[in-house]
């Protein structure tokens, strides 16, 4: 289960650090090939490669209604793998469709990750916050 947020910044080429706290992790489940793709909120999503497969079938047999959906996730899938340094490569087209800056923030969503422009993330918190807690969570207690 990956969990937590960090911090990190994109290189001039577009690389991005995978947080060491996640790397072995990454590399013993999947040799550290991973699948990005765009989220329709605005974020990207990276998944270990065999997560992902088992979700791109779900996705691929979607009723055709669902077509704009599937070319959201399917159409803008990229496969990356770690180099030797622990960085992926985020192609520009994914960092240009999401609006990926320098800072970005890498969250931990329990199989797979989400990747905001940090200044994005922010907005969408605190919009979140400014909204209260949804119905569906009216049971929810610590």
């Amino acid at each position: 289960m990956f969990q937590g947020a960090s911090a990190l910044n994109l290189d001039a080429k577009g690389r991005m650090s995978i947080p060491a706290k996640h790397r072995d992790a990454l590399n013993v489940q999947c040799e550290g090939r991973v699948t990005l793709t765009r989220h329709p909120h605005g974020c990207l999503l990276l998944f270990p490669r065999p997560t992902w497969e088992a979700h791109r079938e779900q996705i691929a047999a979607w009723p055709m209604a669902a077509r704009a959906w599937q070319r959201i996730l399917l159409g803008n899938a990229c496969d990356v793998e770690m180099d030797g340094n622990g960085r992926i490569l985020v192609a520009p087209e994914l960092r240009n469709a999401v609006g990926l800056q320098r800072d970005v923030m890498v969250l931990g969503m329990g199989s797979h990750f989400e990747i905001w422009d940090a200044a994005k993330l922010a907005e969408n918190e605190a919009e979140a916050m400014a909204g209260g807690m949804p119905e569906a969570l009216s049971n929810f207690s610590f």
